[in-house]
């Protein structure tokens, strides 16, 4: 399996591909052999949906692509930003193996910084994770994005 760090890299390019209005987070699934199965990046304004963040669109892509409904047992998801209620909620769900993420999100993260989801023990599951990983170079597009709109 490749480095927290080569994961993130590849979450990062992902991100570059959100539309001008969208908040450039990205998110890689890597199948349990380390393939990528699914990039996506956020979509939430492209497509006037509120459920089109990275996480989301990325694990639909892979899970369709695996063909196991919607297991992604096995896999690493690596996104950019530390995931939300609902993405670390459907990270769980869907049976993601390992979660590495980059900057931490203080307003709305829901692994460890606001609520921590994903590893309340009263889950049957939970991923193991890894954060905090190239939080300066994921946050810094964010900035940008954010001093763009002010």
């Amino acid at each position: 399996m490749s480095s927290p760090e080569s994961l993130i890299r590849q979450a990062l390019d992902a991100a570059r591909a959100a539309g001008p209005d969208d908040v450039p987070i990205g998110a890689v699934v890597f199948g349990p052999d380390g393939a990528e199965l699914a990039r996506a990046a956020n979509a939430r304004e492209e497509l006037g949906d509120p459920t089109a963040h990275a996480e989301i669109l990325a694990m639909r892509a892979a899970a369709t692509l695996l063909g196991d409904g919607w297991r992604l047992e096995g896999c690493t998801l690596a996104v950019t930003v530390e995931p939300c209620t609902m993405c670390a909620g459907a990270i769980v769900m869907a049976r993601i193996g390992l979660l590495v993420f980059g900057a931490w999100e203080p307003k709305t993260g829901a692994v460890g910084s606001l609520w921590d989801v994903v590893r309340d023990r009263r889950l049957t599951y939970r991923p193991q994770v890894r954060g905090g990983v190239l939080a300066a170079e994921c946050a810094a597009p964010l900035e940008e994005f954010f001093a763009r709109r002010r």
